[in-house]
């Protein structure tokens, strides 16, 4: 095992610390090692705890890779809203074209949070294809004013481009 692949496998093992912060700062440096990472990140996607696939998409987000992409979409569909969440995030950061059509699936999530951080993403990403689908979520989030404040900017953002 190199030195790389021993502190991939300790700083993975830091996402069990009880310690919310050690588990955040765990992904922040596995974002920061880069490809050799990916692939025990895109496995711990997989598994059955919903903390280490949360965590595995914070370090997915950090590396800016659009190589991580497809996973991130497929996370969009977890069980956990946190993970949806995140995804979503990371996708809107990464400005992934290809998350556009994922993302307007999720724009409709039965959680809140999950929608406010897929009508962020498509703001970031600025595909015009966004546009009707979040005037129409807009209209639908009748006596929400923080949702439609970031349907609105969203909106904003896609048009400036």
């Amino acid at each position: 095992m190199t030195k790389t692949e021993e502190l991939i496998t300790e700083l993975i093992g830091k996402f069990e610390d009880d310690d919310p912060l050690v588990r955040f700062e765990a992904a922040q440096k596995l974002g920061e090692i880069g490809d050799e990472a990916i692939d025990p990140l895109v496995k711990l996607l997989k598994s059955n705890d919903d903390q280490m696939r949360k965590y595995a998409t914070v370090a997915l987000k950090n590396m800016g890779s659009e190589q991580v992409a497809d996973s991130l979409i497929a996370a969009l569909k977890d069980p956990d809203f946190g993970v949806r969440k995140f995804s979503a995030k990371a996708l809107g950061e990464l400005k992934s074209s290809k998350a556009v059509k994922p993302l307007l699936e999720t724009l409709e999530d039965d959680d809140w949070g999950v929608r406010l951080a897929v009508m962020k993403a498509l703001g970031d990403i600025g595909d015009e294809k966004a546009i009707d689908p979040i005037k129409k979520a807009r209209r639908k989030a009748t006596g929400d004013k923080d949702f439609k404040k970031v349907a609105n900017k969203a909106l904003k953002k896609i048009q400036k481009k």
